[in-house]
C-alpha cells in the first residue's frame, strides 16, 4: 500500500493524488510511489484520463532537500537516473493527463506538472525551478520539458535565476494552459479531461505518442512516425465506428478496441 500518493479511480478518471504534509515534498519514497500510480493508471482500462493533483493547499513544492543535503556525487550518480524516470513515468502515462496546481509548484513539483500533458493553475500559485539557488539544475526534466514548452530563452530565465513566477504569467509564457480560482482548480481539470473519457481510446494514444515522440525527432523522421501510428489506427473498431457514424450523421460509440 501506498503511504503518500494514491490512484483514486471514479467514473473515468484517474486522479494521482499526493498526500506528504505540508508540502508534498517529493521524496524518495514519494518518487516511487508515483511511478507505481502512473504504472496502475496505464494498466487500468477504465482510466481513461488522469489528474495529478496535490491537495486544496498545495501541489508540490520540490524535492525533499534534507534527504538529499548529505548525498555525495556517487551518491545521486546511482539515483539521478531513477528521479527522472520516475516522472518520466507520469509522461509516459497513454492517456490524457492533466496537473491540477494549488499553492505551489516548484522544484521536483513543477517538473512533475511539465510530465503532464497540461497544467490549470490557481489564481495564487507560483511555479518555478529554484534549483540554481541551492548550486544545482532541474534534474527530473526541467531543463528539457520546460525549454519544449515555454522555448530556450524562457527556460533559461527561469533555471538560471531560479525566480518563480505567478498564474498569470505562466499563462502568457505557456506554461499554465488555464487559470482559475483556487477552489475551481480540481473541478477545471475534470472538466478539461471529460471529453476524453468516452472517445476513441487508441486514437488518443496515438495522437499523445506522435506528439511527444515527434519532439525528439527531425522532422523527416516525425512525419514518419506519425505515418506509421495513423496507419496503425485502421486496424481498430474505434476507426470503423467513427467512419461509420461521420457516414450515418450519428455520434459515435467508441468502445476502445
Amino acid at each position: 500500500m501506498s503511504e503518500f500518493v494514491r490512484l483514486e479511480t471514479r467514473d473515468g478518471i484517474g486522479t494521482i493524488r499526493l498526500e506528504r504534509p505540508p508540502m508534498n515534498a517529493l521524496n524518495t519514497q514519494v518518487q516511487e510511489e508515483l511511478r507505481a500510480a502512473a504504472a496502475a493508471a496505464t494498466a487500468d482500462p477504465g482510466v481513461r484520463a488522469v489528474i495529478v493533483y496535490g491537495g486544496e493547499k498545495v501541489f508540490a513544492a520540490g524535492a525533499d532537500i534534507k534527504e538529499m543535503a548529505d548525498m555525495s556525487y556517487v551518491d545521486m550518480a546511482e539515483r539521478a537516473a531513477d528521479l527522472s524516470s520516475a516522472l518520466g513515468a507520469i509522461a509516459r502515462i497513454p492517456k490524457p493527463v492533466v496537473a491540477a496546481i494549488t499553492g505551489y509548484a516548484l522544484g521536483g513539483g513543477c517538473e512533475l506538472a511539465l510530465a503532464c500533458d497540461w497544467r490549470i493553475v490557481a489564481e495564487d500559485a507560483k511555479l518555478g525551478q529554484p534549483e540554481i539557488k541551492l548550486g544545482i539544475i532541474p534534474g527530473a526534466g526541467g531543463t528539457q520539458r520546460l525549454a519544449r514548452l515555454v522555448g530556450p530563452a524562457r527556460a533559461k530565465d527561469l533555471i538560471m535565476s531560479g525566480r518563480m513566477v505567478d498564474a498569470q504569467e505562466a499563462l502568457r509564457i505557456g506554461l499554465a494552459d488555464r487559470v482559475v480560482p483556487a477552489a475551481e482548480v480540481y473541478a477545471a481539470a475534470v472538466e478539461l479531461v471529460t471529453p476524453f473519457l468516452t472517445g476513441p481510446v487508441q486514437a488518443l494514444r496515438a495522437a499523445k505518442l506522435a506528439v511527444d515522440g515527434g519532439l525528439d525527432m527531425d522532422l523527416t523522421s516525425g512525419l514518419a512516425w506519425e505515418s506509421q501510428l495513423f496507419a496503425a489506427l485502421f486496424a481498430t473498431d474505434d476507426r470503423r465506428e467513427g467512419m461509420a457514424a461521420f457516414v450515418a450523421k450519428r455520434k459515435p460509440d467508441f468502445t476502445g478496441r
